[in-house]
C-alpha cells in the first residue's frame, strides 16, 4: 500500500460525507446561473471539477459553458464580464486562483461563486478582503497527497448532487459507494479485465485518451494525474478529432502509445466502427458508461482515479506523494501578479456604458463626439454642483443584488455615519419594505436612524428609520386586478415563487432563482395589455417585477426631502444601479444630478456611471463616496480624479 493506494481507501468516507453535506447554497448558486453561460475555473483536480460543473451545466441548460484554468482568467479577466463565475480550490493555497478571483472580481458583471474545501486559507483571506463573493465551503476530513483524490471527489459529488437535485427527472445519486457502476459492469471487474491492457501501457509509456464530449471531465481527471504523476505521456481528444491527423501516432509511433476510450451509449456504435479500423497490434481498451448523467460521472472518476493506481503499480511509483524537486515547488509559488500584468483600464467606459445602454455595442460604436462631449458636460456641471442631500437605492446600491435580506457592508454603513456626522440629509428608497428598514437600524448606530429618511414600496410609503409604524391597509381596484392576473400566470407555469400584494402601492413578483427578470417583465407586460391595462409603471430589479400603483415612484423620495427641508432639487445627488426603464430606479435615475453604480440612464444629461469599469454595486457606490468631500453647513461636493479609472 503506498501513499495514492490509501487515499483511495478514504473514497467510500468521502463519498458518504459529500452526500450528507447541505447542498443548498451550491444549488442556488447554479440556479442563480441557470439562464446563462458560465466560467468555471480550477487547476489539477480542481480543473476536474470546474470541467464537471460545466458539463452539466450544458447538458441540463443548453448554455455553453467553459472550464478554464487561472491563467485564462488572469490574462482576460474580461471573461468574466457576461457570465457567472464559478472559482473551485480544494486548500486555497494555489497563487493562481488567488489572483483568478481578484481579477474577475474587479471585472466581472455577474456573480462570483467560490467552492472550497478549507474554510482557513490565503484564499479565504482574500475573500474577506472583497465584497460579494458567494462562498460554499465543505471541510474535508484528512488531506490529499501530491494528487487530488478526496477533495475532487468530495467537490465532484457536491456539485453532481446540485445539478441531480434541480433536475426532476434526474435519479438521485446511490447512497451506496459500492454501488457505483459502469455501464455492464462493477469497476473492480472493469479494471481487472484490462490489466493485461494496463502493462502494456506502463510499458509503452504512451496513452491516448478518447472521448464523448459529456464524458470530458473524466478524460481530463485521468490526463492530469498520469501528467502531474509523470506515470505516461498523454494526448487527450474526443472521439472524432482522434480521427483528424492524431490516428498517424497508431502508424508512426506505434510502439508508443496505446487508446483509452470513454464513450457513451449515444457513441458506442460510432466507436466501435472505429474500434474495427484501428490496427490490432495498438492496445485498444473502452470504458463504458451508461449515460452522462451525475451519477455515471461520479462512476467514471472513481474507475480512472483507481485505474491510475494500477499504471502505478506496474510503474512501481507512488502518484500520492512523489519527489518533488525544489525548482517544482518554486515553479509552482510564483506570484504570477508581478509577472502578469493587469489588462489596460479601458478609457472610455463611461460613454461604453452609455453605448451599451443604447443598444450600440462592438463592432458598431465608433469615434462618437457627442457622447464624449455629453459626458464632459455631465462631469463639469456635477463637480460645479453643491449639494446638502443624497438618496440611494439599496439593492445593489448600499447592498450586493442578492435575494438575500442582509446589512449592508461596514465600508458602506462607515460612510453613511460620516454624512450624518455632517448633518448631510439622506435617504433610502427601495421596493423593499420594513425589512429594510430593520436592516438598517442592525447596522446603524441609533442616533442615525432619525436620520435615514427612507422610501419603502418604491416610494409608496415615506418614513425614516426611526418609525417602526406601518402604513394602513387599503385597497386599489388596479392592484386587485394585477394580482388576479399573476395567479393565473403562476398556475399555467410561469416560474413565479412569491406575490406580495402591498396594497396600496405595489404588487411584488419574484421568480424562481436564475429566472431572467428582464424576459419574465415581457411576459407580465404581455399579460397586462392584453386586460387592457398601462405597464408604465411596471419595473424590474435584479430578482423582481414590481407593479406600482399610479403615483408611486422612488422620486416621491425625493421631492419629500425637497419640501421637508427646503432644499432645490439641484442641491439632491441621487445614486441607484438600474437606471435605464423598466429599472426600478429610472424615476431615481432621472434627477438631474444622479449617478449610476451599474446600468445607467439613456439620457446623455444624466444618470452615468462615472466609477471605473471594473467597480460596480457596492464597489461603485464606495468609489462615489469616497470622493465626497465636506463643506460646512450640511453641505458637500463631488470632485473626480483626473485619471477617473483608479
Amino acid at each position: 500500500m503506498n501513499h495514492y493506494d490509501t487515499e483511495l481507501l478514504r473514497l467510500e468516507e468521502t463519498y458518504k460525507s459529500a452526500l450528507k453535506a447541505d447542498v443548498s447554497g451550491l444549488k442556488n448558486a447554479i440556479l442563480g446561473a441557470s439562464d446563462s453561460s458560465l466560467i468555471g475555473i480550477g487547476s489539477g483536480g480542481s480543473f476536474t471539477v470546474a470541467s464537471l460543473l460545466c458539463n452539466l451545466h450544458e447538458t441540463y441548460t443548453g448554455c455553453i459553458s467553459r472550464p478554464s484554468t487561472p491563467l485564462e482568467v488572469i490574462c482576460n479577466p474580461t471573461l468574466a464580464l457576461s457570465s457567472p463565475v464559478f472559482l473551485v480550490s480544494a486548500e486555497g493555497k494555489n497563487p493562481d486562483i488567488i489572483e483568478a478571483l481578484k481579477r474577475a472580481r474587479h471585472h466581472s458583471a455577474r456573480a462570483i461563486h467560490l467552492l472550497t474545501n478549507c474554510s482557513d486559507s490565503p484564499l479565504m483571506k482574500t475573500v474577506a478582503e472583497l465584497t460579494d463573493i458567494d462562498v460554499n465551503v465543505f471541510e474535508l476530513v484528512g488531506k490529499d497527497g501530491y494528487l487530488a483524490t478526496n477533495s475532487l471527489l468530495m467537490d465532484a459529488v457536491l456539485v453532481a448532487r446540485a445539478y441531480a437535485e434541480l433536475d426532476r427527472s434526474t435519479k438521485n445519486l446511490s447512497d451506496d459507494f459500492q454501488q457505483l457502476r459502469l455501464k455492464e459492469q462493477t469497476i473492480s471487474s472493469w479494471l481487472e479485465d484490462i490489466d493485461s491492457f494496463t502493462r502494456q501501457t506502463v510499458e509503452r509509456r504512451g496513452l491516448i485518451i478518447t472521448y464523448s464530449p459529456g464524458l470530458r471531465a473524466i478524460a481530463a481527471d485521468l490526463e492530469s494525474k498520469l501528467s502531474e504523476s509523470a506515470l505516461l505521456y498523454c494526448q487527450l481528444a474526443d472521439i472524432r478529432s482522434f480521427a483528424h491527423g492524431r490516428h498517424l501516432w497508431l502508424a508512426d509511433r506505434t510502439a508508443d502509445c496505446a487508446i483509452l476510450a470513454l464513450v457513451d451509449p449515444s457513441l458506442d456504435t460510432l466507436w466501435s466502427k472505429m474500434l474495427e479500423l484501428i490496427p490490432e497490434h495498438v492496445p485498444t481498451v473502452t470504458m463504458r458508461l451508461a449515460g452522462v448523467t451525475p451519477s455515471d460521472l461520479i462512476a467514471g472518476l472513481v474507475a480512472e482515479m483507481r485505474l491510475v493506481a494500477s499504471i502505478a503499480r506496474y510503474s512501481g511509483s507512488d502518484p500520492g506523494c512523489p519527489q518533488v524537486p525544489q525548482f517544482g515547488r518554486d515553479l509552482y509559488y510564483l506570484d504570477i501578479s508581478s509577472y502578469v500584468a493587469p489588462p489596460k483600464v479601458v478609457p472610455d467606459h463611461a460613454e461604453r456604458t452609455k453605448f451599451d445602454v443604447l443598444g450600440a455595442r462592438w463592432p458598431s460604436i465608433g469615434r462618437f463626439g457627442s457622447m464624449t462631449r455629453a459626458l464632459d458636460s455631465f462631469r463639469a456641471a456635477i463637480e460645479e454642483q453643491v449639494f446638502r442631500a443624497i438618496v440611494f437605492d439599496y439593492d445593489g446600491t448600499l447592498c450586493p443584488p442578492q435575494l438575500k435580506d442582509t446589512v449592508p457592508p461596514q465600508a458602506v454603513l462607515n460612510q453613511i455615519i460620516r454624512l450624518s456626522d455632517a448633518n448631510i440629509v439622506m435617504a433610502v428608497a427601495s421596493g423593499r419594505g420594513g425589512s429594510m428598514r430593520d436592516r438598517l437600524r442592525e447596522g446603524l448606530p441609533e442616533q442615525v436612524w432619525k436620520k435615514v429618511h427612507l422610501g419603502l414600496y418604491n416610494g409608496g410609503w415615506i418614513s425614516d428609520c426611526a418609525t417602526t409604524a406601518e402604513p394602513e391597509d387599503a385597497t386599489s381596484e388596479f392592484l386587485f386586478h394585477v394580482l388576479r392576473i399573476m395567479n393565473r400566470l403562476r398556475t399555467i407555469g410561469v416560474p413565479i415563487v412569491r406575490i406580495k400584494c402591498n396594497l396600496p402601492y405595489q404588487i411584488s413578483v419574484r421568480f424562481v432563482e436564475g429566472t431572467d427578470t428582464e424576459r419574465m417583465w415581457y411576459v407580465m407586460a404581455d399579460a397586462l395589455l392584453q386586460a387592457g391595462l398601462d405597464v408604465a409603471h411596471m419595473v424590474r430589479s435584479k430578482h423582481s417585477v414590481d407593479v406600482l400603483a399610479d403615483g408611486v415612484s422612488k422620486s416621491r423620495l425625493v421631492v419629500h426631502l425637497i419640501q421637508q427641508f427646503g432644499l432645490l432639487p439641484e442641491e439632491v445627488l441621487t445614486l441607484g444601479d438600474q437606471g435605464a426603464w423598466p429599472g426600478n430606479d429610472a424615476a431615481l435615475l432621472d434627477h438631474r444630478y444622479s449617478l449610476s453604480v451599474d446600468l445607467p440612464s439613456r439620457r446623455l444629461d444624466r444618470g452615468w456611471k462615472l466609477a471605473p469599469s471594473h467597480k460596480r454595486y457596492v464597489d461603485a457606490t464606495l468609489w462615489y463616496l469616497d470622493r465626497i468631500q465636506i463643506l460646512k453647513d450640511g453641505r458637500f461636493h463631488i470632485r473626480f480624479d483626473e485619471n477617473m479609472n483608479v
